[in-house]
């Protein structure tokens, strides 16, 4: 992993000057060799992993499926807390200790969200965000088999960001598959509409979706406000994202749940993770 890494920094250090087009195509200097992955992604989606999390979607209950969603999400919790501390937000890692806690305690394990109940807030922080508050640039876009859309800089974060997942807090490997294949499936099922609706609006599903990672990415750096970016530049970020405004459409609903999707650490055979 550490080989790869170096060398797509190193070529994307030497080609990213030269890309042309929008600041999507800027930042995608291996742009052929990610279209070949996200096709192959795609057809793993299409074959196996979406035709799974539709029977899944068909036979757990829509509170079993959240109530999955909230014991990964807990987990998720005490990471964003040590996230937290790191880009030094005190106030936010003290309320994650303390969703962590009452979860745990009163949820059940995580089971059900009882601090989002008490209006404790969720701070959603992973360490690519913190390398970001930390001054690392993305770097170049790259599309990974079965992980989907990252950067440089998320690529490195990465090994971090997963051993983070209650999986890898066990050691009988049967389990840590069984806990990893639920946590895939159920991100999956609850994105179903989310990508119907892209695979009808999107012209080309790739530049969409690059296109509102990477600009999600940025924003979850800066919480939303980050600095103006030239789109003539070189930046090593793309713009801001806009704040949705109440009502928004559905093509932006979607767009905005895959790239959420994608830019969690969860492990997925599709596109929007």
């Amino acid at each position: 992993m550490v080989v790869i890494v170096a060398s797509l920094v190193l070529g994307g250090c030497a080609t990213v000057q030269q890309a042309r087009g929008g600041p999507g195509q800027k930042l995608d200097p291996w742009e052929n060799w990610n279209r070949k992955v996200f096709a192959f992604n795609e057809g793993l989606d299409t074959y196996f992993l979406k035709p799974v999390a539709t029977a899944y979607a068909n036979v757990v209950p829509r509170p079993v499926r959240r109530g999955v969603d909230n014991f990964f999400a807990n987990a998720a919790d005490a990471w964003s807390a040590v996230n937290n501390v790191l880009q030094g937000k005190g106030q936010a890692a003290f309320e994650d200790v303390v969703r962590v806690g009452t979860n745990s305690f009163f949820g059940i394990g995580g089971i059900f969200d009882v601090a989002s109940e008490i209006g404790i807030e969720r701070h959603k922080e992973d360490f690519g965000q913190t390398l970001g508050r930390w001054g690392f640039g993305a770097g170049a876009y790259i599309v990974w088999p079965l992980l989907g859309p990252s950067t440089v800089r998320d690529s490195i974060a990465l090994p971090l960001d997963r051993a983070a997942s209650p999986a890898l807090l066990i050691n009988d490997g049967r389990a840590q598959f069984g806990l990893t294949a639920l946590q895939v499936i159920n991100t999956r099922a609850n994105l179903l509409g989310a990508t119907q609706v892209l695979d009808d609006i999107a012209l080309d599903k790739y530049t969409f979706l690059r296109d509102a990672y990477l600009q999600r990415r940025r924003s979850l750096v800066y919480d939303g406000n980050g600095p103006e970016v030239d789109p003539a530049s070189d930046s090593s970020d793309p713009g801001p994202t806009p704040a949705a405004a109440p009502g928004t459409s559905a093509p932006a609903k979607a767009a905005s749940s895959a790239a959420e999707a994608a830019s969690s650490p969860t492990p997925s055979a599709s596109a929007p993770r």
